[in-house]
Order: C-alpha cells, then sequence, then structure tokens
C-alpha cells in the first residue's frame, strides 16, 4: 500500500510527539498536500535554497527539516522574499515539508541524545528533564575514561562535519574533564541549571559573549563547566541518519535520503 503525506505525518508524529516542543516551537506540517503519495524523502537540518534544490533535483516528494522555515510569523510569502521563494518552489515540485525541532530534541535518540552516545557518554540523562523523566532538553553523563578539556574538543572536531568556526573552548587545555553535559543547537540558556554546573565540560552552540562569560567567572568563584562551542547546524547534523534509520523501519518502500549539505551559514574565518 503506498505511503501518503497523511501516513508520514501520522509516523512523525509517532517518533517526534509535538507535545513535547516548546510553546514557542512551529514542528508539524508546514505545506503539502495530506492525500499526495510520498516515495521518497530529503532529510535535513535547514529548508533553505540549497536543501529545496537538492529535494527538486531528486525527486523528493517531501523534506523533512530539524529548523522550522516558518517559526516566526510571516505576513507575505511573496516570492521576492526567500520564504515565499523556498514555498513556491516546494509546492510547484510537489514536494511538501515539515518540521520536527524541539519535539526531535528531547526525546530517547533526539539530538543531545545522539552527540551524546557519539561521544561515548555512559549513563546519560536529560540536562531539563520532561516530568517521565527521561525525555527532556540536552544530556549529561560520564565519558568511560577521564580525558582533558584539549583532547575532548580534538575528539568533537574529529566528530562533526567541519565548519568555518570549528570548536572554541574556554578552560584550561590541559584540565581534566569526565562528566559532560551536552546540548545540540543554542543551549545556553541551560548554563544555569544545575546538571550543567555540575558538569566538567558543557558542550553546546551558539554561546553568547554575555552568558559565557559571566558562567566562567562563576566558575572561578563556586566551580562550573569549561565550555566547548561548536556550529548550532553541525551539532544537530548527526542526528539526521538516527532519524532516517526511524523513518525508513516505519516506512517500509519509502527512500529516505539524508542530505549532506554545510547549511552552516558561515563561510571561512580568519585567525588573528
Amino acid at each position: 500500500m503506498p505511503h501518503t503525506l497523511r501516513s508520514v505525518c501520522e509516523v512523525v508524529e509517532s517518533l517526534w510527539p509535538v507535545a513535547g516542543a516548546e510553546g514557542w516551537d512551529a514542528p508539524g506540517l508546514v505545506s503539502g498536500d495530506p492525500t499526495a503519495g510520498v516515495e521518497r524523502i530529503l532529510l535535513t537540518v535547514d529548508a533553505v535554497a540549497a536543501t529545496v534544490d537538492e529535494a527538486v533535483g531528486i525527486d523528493a516528494d517531501l523534506i523533512i527539516a530539524h529548523h522550522p522555515l516558518l517559526l516566526r510569523g510571516v505576513t507575505s510569502v511573496a516570492e521576492d522574499r526567500y520564504k515565499g521563494s523556498l514555498l513556491a518552489t516546494l509546492i510547484r515540485n510537489d514536494c511538501a515539508l515539515i518540521a520536527a525541532h524541539t519535539n526531535a530534541d528531547v526525546v530517547a535518540d533526539g539530538t543531545s541524545a545522539v552527540l551524546a552516545s557519539a561521544l561515548g557518554l555512559r549513563d546519560t540523562t536529560p540536562i531539563a528533564p520532561a516530568p517521565d523523566g527521561v525525555t527532556g532538553i540536552g544530556r549529561v553523563g560520564s565519558l568511560a575514561e577521564p580525558t582533558t578539556l584539549g583532547a575532548l574538543a580534538r575528539a568533537l572536531a574529529d566528530l562533526l562535519p567541519p565548519t568555518a568556526g570549528g570548536v572554541r573552548a574556554a578552560g584550561d587545555y590541559h584540565q581534566p574533564v569526565s562528566r559532560v553535559a551536552v546540548c545540540g543547537g543554542a543551549g545556553d540558556s541551560l548554563l544555569g541549571s544545575d546538571a550543567v554546573r555540575g558538569a566538567d565540560v558543557y558542550i553546546t552552540a551558539d554561546l553568547r559573549h554575555h552568558p559565557a562569560s559571566e558562567a566562567r567567572e562563576q566558575a572561578v568563584l563556586g566551580g562550573g563547566p569549561a565550555l566547548l562551542d561548536v556550529s548550532h547546524w553541525a551539532s544537530e547534523w548527526l542526528w539526521l541518519d538516527t532519524a532516517a534509520e526511524s523513518i525508513r523501519r516505519e516506512l517500509p518502500g519509502v527512500e529516505v535520503v539524508v542530505s549532506e549539505l554545510r547549511t552552516d551559514p558561515w563561510d571561512f574565518a580568519i585567525l588573528q
């Protein structure tokens, strides 16, 4: 029996329930006819011009993107604006769009859990657990063997796809680390949480100057983690393979393609 967009939406809901999303988020079906057939899906972190063109080029029926294209309200989808242009391209080429964002962050095999697993963390728990105690934002766990901040930063650089920003570190290169907190995507809102403050190092993306500075100053006075700041896109890209396997399992016969395109917005860096 052929799969429809409606049946794919049902699978997406079973894998990443919308009820788990943050209140400000906008996951779910963005565009597409629920009765249309789906034979090929492109998975990507971002729905941008390059990945939309990629989807059209492989004749995909659907893009499942981690980041919502319409996260904030818009008043126009005119085609001289990039969001309107992307939607028009998708609609004209019969390619639907679904977003699975914070609802895909919090599940047991979500973005942070995949990053924690790739780092080899053991006995992980959410940084900010949901009422069930199992799901939630971020993960914290212990390395199998203690290492140093510098060695962990290098291992992280090897693990993640390359970006212009690489891995930035705040802390002594040789300081020992064993307890590690991670949050895929922007995670400076969790800097004050007990789980992060109790870790030796916190790995996340998009760390802003003031929150990072305040966290490091507080660490001098009363303890706190070293910081490893990585690309937002790279920290979540690892999750795509796990998501693809889940979809293939639930939708036999549907081809699922993981985009290899780098949608990190930064192109190069000049070190001073």
